[in-house]
């Protein structure tokens, strides 16, 4: 049963999938981040701009196999194409079918985007409907 955590109060959900993915590449976890074609295609541009220093080694849905079986981040529509388990980072605004399967799944929410804020309470409910113990990070209380 995955752990399942909404991180709320993002400023720019990108930039934060961003800094949440260097995160965890360094605590040696594997991303998947789902999200809509049009966000798939924005993070993967910021990614690859990033600093050097903060490079995160990733491919987006539709690339080469043997560089999407090898890739610790893997960007896609659906989870459920993708080559590991450990961490399903939901961009998008529905429950990713598939995120059982996964470790920790994390519910990124804007701060200021309110049908962003209202579809999360919807997967909210779905979870705890499901009988899924929800974990709550305030990112203005952690400081983003």
């Amino acid at each position: 049963m995955p752990e399942i955590a909404f991180h709320f109060n993002a400023p720019d959900k990108l930039a934060y999938a961003c800094r949440f993915t260097r995160k965890a590449l360094r605590a040696d976890a594997r991303v998947v981040i789902v999200a809509p074609p049009p966000a798939l295609q924005a993070l993967d541009t910021m990614l690859w701009n990033l600093a050097p220093q903060d490079f995160v080694a990733h491919a987006l849905e539709g690339c080469d196999a043997e560089l999407w079986e090898a890739s610790p981040v893997v960007l896609a529509r659906e989870p459920g194409s993708a080559p590991h388990a450990d961490v399903l980072l939901n961009l998008g605004a529905e429950v990713p079918r598939g995120f059982e399967r996964f470790a920790r799944v994390v519910e990124v929410v804007s701060a200021e985007d309110a049908a962003d804020r209202d579809q999360a309470r919807g997967r909210w409910r779905h979870y705890a409907a499901q009988g899924y113990a929800i974990v709550r990070h305030d990112l203005v209380l952690k400081g983003g």
